[in-house]
């Protein structure tokens, strides 16, 4: 029986928006064809932290939710080399900072239209909820901005624990924040390698798939099934 719930954050309960709203957040005044092609660069290089992953992954890509540090350099690294045929070589490093920073405001990211539905519900039901990321910077005024904050009772971050799913240990983590036992728990996300690794320690796993906001409106709603409610 499920007695506790585990949530990942990008493409679960949350979306980063889109590359080209991303981009035109810094306001730059360039002829539409080099707009669209700077955002085909920067989508390419993975450049959106949450966003598409890189065609062809740098060195070291897979370790970079393990700090802050880390995050940082990598996306900005990969923003960089996006911006580069663009602007003036003067202004990339500005640029790339302004980008990282806007994809850090709440603002920036939009809840899939079940995520109050279903957080509430186990609110009410009295089912403890974990956040469970792989992710570089703290994501919790995101969801006291989107009034979500009062559903979740634990954050289990990368960058704070300095490990990451698919690694049994944040699991292992979530469970105990939740006093419950892995059997007795449900670990929700997109990414199959990464939150399906919570199967390892004996938790169950229901996938989503990391569609836009507007494409996914009710695909967190079986988890509601899966608890027999």
């Amino acid at each position: 029986m499920v007695k506790g719930v585990m949530f990942d954050f990008s493409g679960t309960l949350f979306r980063i928006e889109p590359v080209p709203d991303w981009f035109d957040s810094l306001g730059l005044d360039l002829p539409p064809a080099e707009r669209d092609a700077t955002v085909d660069r920067l989508t390419a290089a993975g450049a959106l932290p949450g966003g598409p992953p890189p065609l062809h992954a740098p060195a070291g890509w897979g370790e970079r939710d393990l700090g802050a540090a880390r995050h940082r350099a990598a996306y900005t690294a990969q923003t960089r080399a996006g911006l580069r045929p663009t602007v003036p070589a003067d202004r990339v490093d500005a640029l790339a900072t302004a980008l990282y920073e806007r994809h850090l405001t709440p603002d920036a990211w939009r809840p899939y239209p079940d995520a109050e539905p279903v957080l509430g519900r186990l609110r009410q039901l009295g089912v403890p909820v974990a956040v469970v990321s792989n992710i570089g910077w703290d994501l919790r005024p995101v969801f006291v901005r989107h009034g979500l904050d009062e559903y979740v009772d634990a954050y289990l971050l990368s960058y704070e624990l300095g490990v990451q799913k698919p690694d049994p240990r944040i699991f292992r983590a979530a469970c105990r924040r939740l006093s419950v036992a892995p059997a007795e728990a449900l670990m929700v996300g997109d990414d199959l390698p990464a939150d399906g690794g919570a199967t390892a320690l004996g938790c169950a796993f229901h996938r989503v798939p990391a569609l836009p906001v507007e494409q996914r409106p009710d695909a967190l709603l079986p988890v509601l099934g899966l608890l027999g409610l």
